[in-house]
């Protein structure tokens, strides 16, 4: 893509082998960007690589647990060797373990690897760049949240706790290196075709983010794909534009990222114009 400001610039991406990272690797690729890609998912990093490498794309490949601060570092440093700087990190690894305080029996172990990714994955990530950004007297820091994070949310307690923790280290970092490092917070709505909602550990959890809009929403999202007019429309040119794809998310992503140095988009939230999502 010419006249893209990411020509050239290094990008990091945490949980990159699939979702949201791997579409917004491909897309950052395109632009000009050199990908420092990185997840614990080793075969999905390999088809990444595949994917952007034959699509002409400058991409290296990290296996790393965001949980474990050494193992970004080393991903940093690749990066840094390669390219000799880390010009945006995508703090993009997340889990979504919905489930209510009476499932804590099985929902324990899930939560606590929910804080362990969306909480200390997100603070390794800042703290492994930024040395590197500091130095360079440059770099940009984007981190996923969520709506979910704005509000207190039945069935979503953890998660939202994750996510509110992700704003409030996203802001105090942005004020303690203004004019060094810009910082971004990406909250979508809820977007399905991710495989996020995998994680959930209580279906009947869903309530607290559909609230009264639940009977609804599946009413219209099992009519997808017909003709009934209660479908979830699937058209992005439709104000009733029902469900936020991945793609669309991503687009506006790249978008936030790619700006000029002295332009820094600090909050941005996605939705679908017609989706049925609280917060």
């Amino acid at each position: 893509m010419t006249g893209s400001h990411l020509e050239g610039r290094v990008v990091l991406v945490t949980g990159a082998a699939g979702g949201f990272g791997r579409l917004l690797c491909a897309g950052a690729a395109a632009r000009g960007a050199h990908i420092v890609a990185t997840d614990i998912d080793e075969v999905g990093l390999a088809e990444l690589h595949e994917q952007v490498a034959a699509a002409g794309g400058d991409i290296i490949c990290e296996p790393a647990d965001v949980a474990d601060l050494k193992s970004l570092k080393r991903v940093v440093a690749a990066g840094t060797e390669r390219w000799g700087a880390i010009d945006i990190a995508v703090n993009n690894a997340g889990t979504m373990p919905l489930a209510f305080f009476s499932d804590h029996e099985a929902a324990a172990e899930a939560w606590s690897r929910c804080i362990d990714i969306n909480i200390k994955g997100v603070l390794n990530g800042m703290i492994a760049v930024y040395d590197q950004m500091m130095s360079q007297g440059r770099g940009h820091v984007v981190n996923m949240s969520s709506i979910y994070g704005n509000a207190p949310t039945v069935g979503a307690a953890v998660y939202g706790a994750t996510k509110a923790a992700v704003n409030m280290m996203s802001e105090s970092f942005r004020v303690e290196t203004q004019g060094r490092i810009k910082v971004t917070i990406v909250k979508p709505t809820g977007v399905p075709g991710t495989g996020l909602g995998d994680g959930i550990i209580n279906g009947d959890a869903i309530v607290g983010i559909l609230g009264q809009n639940l009977p609804g929403f599946f009413e219209s999202f099992s009519a997808m794909g017909t003709d009934d007019p209660k479908a979830l429309s699937t058209d992005r040119d439709s104000i009733d534009y029902g469900m936020l794809e991945p793609e669309v998310l991503v687009d506006q992503i790249l978008y936030a990222i790619d700006q000029p140095w002295g332009v820094s988009i600090g909050d941005i939230t996605v939705r679908a114009a017609g989706d049925r999502y609280l917060h």
